[in-house]
């Protein structure tokens, strides 16, 4: 998976991010690596001239924790250059040949055992010396305001209008919903961080209560999503005695965290843009305080 292009994020976006999550660790889970598409291979400690494999296991706007080689020649360097060191990150972007890569500088701050893996690993704890580079920040800060707004936001319910799915990057409203493994067609009506609403064929008020998972196609980047969650209600469709439509509510715990950044990217243009409002308001199907 290589992730989307990078919309373009002002300058005071970019400061509010810094300031608001300038403390917060971000673990690079596989998941996290994959929504961001963080390149793992080639990252590495950069020391008086002299280039060193390290493996970044979090990362804040201030600081990093990484685990690099204890060997006596490369504590001697640090030891050398006053504990002053470039942590060089990568990422890919979809649609560039060339990954995203720029150098963080930073203060080797501590060292401690990496007691998993034997050997000569460790912890090393570094602390940025300025602030990072812009493109961190929007990396990163479209990761945690995603995170942050699945929670907050997670009532707000987005019509699927032709242009919404355009936003949202759905490339279809024809859907599979699996219900007790067992495949059958929807039609996706509304998405949220917290759920979706579908169109299906049939009588629904058997599925109610019972465990789902739903298939949605994204694009940018093209992938297929599975999330699993339950019916939570079913509701009649106006003038349409074969049709019913159900809400499902998603496991959070499943829910790829791409998923999130699709939706948050959608809610954060509705927040700038008004005429968008009557697209993503809170609880628009009748949720009867439950979200689907």
């Amino acid at each position: 998976m290589v992730p989307r292009p990078m919309s373009i994020t002002t300058s005071q976006q970019i400061a509010k991010w810094y300031e608001t999550y300038k403390t917060i660790d971000v673990t690079l889970t596989k998941e996290i690596i994959k929504a961001t598409g963080f390149e793992p291979r080639q990252v590495y400690l950069k020391c008086v001239g002299e280039q060193w494999p390290c493996v970044v296991y979090s990362t804040s706007f201030s600081g990093a924790k990484i685990i690099a080689s204890s060997k006596p020649a490369f504590l001697e360097k640090i030891q050398k250059a006053n504990n002053s060191v470039s942590l060089r990150f990568s990422f890919r972007i979809e649609g560039k040949p060339d990954p995203l890569s720029f150098f963080v500088t930073a203060k080797v701050a501590g060292f401690s055992p990496y007691t998993q893996a034997g050997g000569d690993l460790q912890f090393m704890n570094l602390e940025y010396t300025q602030r990072p580079p812009d493109d961190l920040i929007d990396v990163l800060g479209k990761l945690l305001e995603a995170n942050i707004n699945s929670t907050r936001r997670r009532e707000d319910r987005i019509l699927l209008t032709p242009d919404v799915m355009r936003k949202v990057n759905i490339t279809s409203k024809n859907s599979v919903i699996f219900v007790q493994g067992v495949p059958r067609k929807c039609i996706l009506r509304d998405v949220s961080f917290s759920g979706v609403k579908v169109i299906i064929v049939g009588l629904a008020k058997f599925l109610v209560g019972k465990d789902c998972m739903i298939r949605l196609d994204m694009d940018e980047p093209r992938e297929t999503l599975e999330i699993k969650g339950k019916i939570v209600r079913h509701e009649d469709v106006e003038g349409r005695k074969d049709l019913a439509a159900i809400a499902i509510h998603f496991d959070e715990a499943t829910v790829p965290m791409s998923y999130k950044m699709h939706i948050n990217d959608y809610v954060s243009q509705v927040r700038h843009d008004p005429r968008e409002e009557t697209q993503a308001s809170p609880d628009h199907g009748g949720s009867n305080g439950k979200q689907s």
